[in-house]
């Protein structure tokens, strides 16, 4: 299943599916105004160990992470089901529900490596450790050229300051003009920050996306130019152009945080979900 060319232990499927499947019923329902939209099952496993594989001994950064790939990566290794993964992941969300599922897996698996933030990528980087690598699954600029993939791929490149590696989850199609012109902004961008193109896997992955059930996204890695350090600056907040159509056409950020209201179990039934009829009543 590895893309690697280094040797690996073939994976027990059944064991990867069965964690993987554990993740999936903790985490939270995608909120579709936020173009969050969860990647299927089948294709988290095979990108959890891609992931796992590239960024091996490293310490990763997740810029958001709806689909919860971080917590599969670190619960992979800790089931034994890979034996290569990242030695410390972070995750940062601006979905509360999304950073306190994290923390809560993470404890109860005893899963020392992983931790998240809450943050929102319109405001400038927290101060944090320098990361070796980044992941992002960005609003995928259908509306807007690419800007909002932009905005991910420059926090995540502040958060390895601009010296290390990125793989960016991104629109793939060939019958359709925008993701063309999305990768190209993206690439350019990426370029003019010092990094290049090291590598990009077609057509990976499907989503549960009731208007486009066959698009598909593909995996860009960057890698930085060497010496690229120079290049690092403050981080500062997103100006008001790169946020038009941010979420889609005419849909700009006017939320900070989406807070948590209440703890859920997310692998159970809501009690606002159903109704019990007691058996006299139904008699």
């Amino acid at each position: 299943m590895t893309n690697s060319p280094r040797e690996r232990t073939r994976i027990d499927l059944r064991k990867a599916i069965n964690a993987v499947s554990d993740v999936v019923q903790n985490r939270p329902r995608p909120l579709r105004e936020f173009d969050q939209i969860h990647m299927k099952t089948g294709d988290m496993v095979l990108q959890s160990e891609m992931v796992a594989d590239w960024a091996d001994g490293k310490n990763l950064a997740f810029i958001g992470d709806g689909d919860a790939i971080s917590v599969c990566v670190a619960y992979l290794k800790k089931r034994e089901v890979l034996d290569f993964g990242p030695t410390k992941i972070m995750v940062f969300d601006f979905d509360e529900r999304t950073v306190e599922a994290v923390k809560r897996f993470a404890r109860h698996e005893g899963i020392e490596h992983l931790d998240a933030q809450l943050y929102n990528c319109i405001e400038a980087m927290p101060d944090c450790d320098k990361y070796d690598c980044f992941y992002t699954n960005p609003p995928w600029g259908a509306s807007n050229m690419g800007e909002s993939v932009n905005l991910f791929v420059q926090r995540g490149i502040e958060v390895v300051r601009y010296e290390g590696e990125g793989m960016i989850v991104i629109a793939d199609d060939d019958d359709l003009p925008w993701p063309k012109q999305v990768l190209a902004n993206v690439q350019s961008y990426s370029r003019d920050a010092g990094f290049y193109v090291s590598r990009m896997q077609r057509k990976l992955h499907s989503y549960h996306l009731d208007d486009a059930p066959e698009l598909r996204s593909c995996n860009l890695y960057i890698s930085s130019l060497p010496d690229n350090g120079g290049r690092c600056r403050p981080s500062e907040p997103a100006s008001g152009e790169k946020l038009a159509n941010f979420y889609g056409k005419s849909k700009e950020p006017r939320v900070r945080y989406v807070k948590e209201r209440k703890r859920l179990d997310y692998g159970k039934a809501h009690e606002d979900e159903y109704e019990l009829i007691p058996l006299e009543d139904s008699q």
